[in-house]
């Protein structure tokens, strides 16, 4: 089978694939594979919590199947900060247009109309692609403030617990409007000094929760208020330490074999 073969075949849905339980052979050999593609045009992934695989034609060779089932054996399936990223920026903001557009019709919902001077939201998307043709100036949201920021900075500091952040991707939506409309955010500097040092104390705070979990061999924890970013900085590593404490805790035990009784 050609590439053009390949590339005619039709798109099935993930959620009506069938999904076999494969040999334990199969297994090794699909987290092996480099590739995304197993040669005979399908992706194979194997998904979270089941022991069977997707098998969807794929388009064009991916390394994320491959990828994905490296972080699955290291115990904990987290996100990549550019995956993170790209979960912000479907993020509504304002922008204020400089072209004329009828209503664009997605699969994630309508766009626009687009007027010149009339403010319209969309996705953070297609903000940084309008604001790099210079076609919009972005209106920042109101939580980029330097008044509200230095408030939350403040109370984080204050509380032992984590306050509410004025959005889930307060983080990586200060890096991306930042570094792509700067000239649009009044006191830019200020505003990214006020965000660092809030994540720096956010993530003192998860160090100190992570080692007191671990030294005190709880079962289970419960923090709120974290955000996606935050949990995946600290994701891999507390559980890779709590699988080697788990480890190290049942060589320890003593081994001794019970005696059956018959009745």
């Amino acid at each position: 089978m050609d590439v053009h073969d390949r590339m005619e075949q039709p798109i099935i849905s993930l959620q009506a694939a069938p999904c076999p339980a494969p040999t334990q052979r199969a297994r090794k050999r699909a987290r092996r594979r480099k590739a995304g593609c197993c040669g005979r045009g399908f992706a194979v992934g194997q998904p979270i919590g089941s022991a069977g695989a997707w098998r969807a034609p794929c388009r064009f060779r991916s390394p994320f199947p491959s990828q994905f089932c490296a972080r699955r054996r290291s115990g904990f399936v987290h996100m990549e900060p550019a995956e993170a990223e790209f979960l912000a920026e479907k993020e509504l903001v304002t922008i204020v247009p400089s072209f004329s557009m009828d209503r664009v019709h997605l699969i994630g919902g309508d766009l626009g109309p687009f007027n010149p001077g009339l403010p319209v939201e969309v996705p953070v998307w297609l903000a940084i692609n309008l604001k790099q043709r210079q076609k919009c100036r972005l209106i920042p949201p109101e939580w980029m403030d330097v008044e509200k920021l230095e408030e939350i900075r403040d109370q984080e500091r204050k509380e032992d617990t984590f306050t509410p952040m004025p959005s889930p991707y307060y983080m990586e939506l200060t890096k991306l409007l930042l570094n792509y409309a700067s000239d649009n955010i009044p006191k830019a500097d200020e505003i990214r000094t006020l965000v660092k040092d809030t994540w720096d104390t956010r993530m003192a705070k998860l160090r100190l929760s992570a080692d007191s979990f671990v030294r005190q061999q709880e079962a289970h924890a419960k923090l709120d208020n974290l955000t996606l970013m935050e949990i995946n900085t600290i994701g891999t590593f507390l559980t890779q330490a709590l699988d080697h404490m788990y480890k190290l805790r049942t060589n320890l035990q003593p081994s001794g074999s019970t005696e059956s009784q018959d009745f």
